[in-house]
């Protein structure tokens, strides 16, 4: 039977890989919400879904269908960071299952509520952590998990410069975005956790509005993590070619590719919920974790192991 979906977040910038991907797999957007109401990209995938500007009507509506036996089964959630929890919880108490783009919550806490409403209502909550299924960082796990113990060295780099909007925007307000770290980082520190082991010391050399960087120790690795949305610390080639994005990680030396194949991994995503194999909330937590740390450390001395960029970003 055809799944039923609704949206909450219809205008955002990762709301269009959701449609994408519940039209890729079989799926029917029959709602979706937005205090934006500039959401014409719904035309291309569907037309026919009912739209809303105030999360009240679309509440009312939600509850309508279910009372007359057209509940929705999943709600796939794009809204701000800080209103994830909120949604989630909109989500479970109308009896469907939550799709939820990261981070799914900013404090790890927030996750036993969560796991608290799964279990009174039977439905699950899932993240979209699609850098687990890249091709490349699914073979380095499967070398890592390979018999024999060793620590790697691990250096991290990302720059996704973005302009003088993101500071205004919400994203641009830690308390709703979870700051850097979170808002483009969390990705990382997900698979980070989930190839080299839960972890342990957490130092903090850099944290400001622009970016932020550190070390973080692994079972199983030593971190060296930068991350940026200043364009001054793009490598200079690409800031002369006019590329916006850098992204690096290299393990013991060794390039690890991985900016490219991102296309499709929303799809696969969906099809891996679907089938009953998408990543809960236990999951997600060591990510989370980890952010909420980086954003309530002390920020440490340029001292022992540092990423090579910080002091750049110290001069900028």
């Amino acid at each position: 039977m055809r799944k039923r979906f609704a949206l909450v977040g219809a205008a955002g910038y990762i709301a269009p890989r959701h449609m994408k991907a519940i039209q890729d797999t079989g799926g029917e957007l029959v709602a979706a919400m937005d205090p934006n109401d500039s959401v014409g990209i719904i035309d291309s995938y569907f037309p026919e879904a009912d739209f809303f500007t105030e999360l009240e009507r679309f509440d009312r509506h939600i509850d309508k269908l279910r009372r007359k036996g057209a509940k929705v089964d999943y709600i796939s959630i794009c809204s701000p960071n800080y209103l994830h929890d909120a949604h989630i919880r909109f989500a479970l108490r109308n009896h469907a299952h939550a799709i939820c783009e990261k981070p799914t919550v900013l404090n790890p806490w927030n996750l036993d509520a969560l796991q608290g409403i799964e279990r009174e209502t039977g439905c699950r909550v899932f993240t979209i952590q699609q850098l687990r299924l890249h091709p490349a960082l699914a073979a380095l796990k499967q070398r890592v998990d390979s018999p024999g113990e060793r620590t790697y060295n691990v250096d991290v780099t990302y720059v996704a410069s973005r302009g003088h909007w993101y500071r205004s925007s919400w994203k641009g307000d830690v308390a709703k975005s979870g700051g850097v770290a979170t808002n483009i980082g969390l990705h990382l520190f997900d698979v980070l956790t989930w190839v080299f082991g839960p972890p342990g010391e957490c130092i903090v050399h850099l944290r400001n509005a622009d970016c932020a960087a550190g070390m973080i120790v692994l079972e199983r690795a030593r971190v060296r993590w930068f991350l940026s949305i200043d364009a001054r610390h793009l490598p200079e080639q690409q800031q002369l070619n006019g590329s916006r994005t850098h992204r690096s990680m290299t393990v013991d030396g060794e390039d690890i590719e991985f900016s490219a194949g991102f296309t499709e991994l929303h799809t696969e995503s969906y099809r891996r919920i679907l089938a009953g194999d998408g990543f809960g909330l236990d999951v997600v937590r060591s990510g989370v974790e980890v952010v909420s740390q980086i954003r309530n450390a002390p920020v440490a001395a340029l001292t022992g192991e540092y990423h090579p960029l910080c002091r750049l970003a110290n001069a900028v």
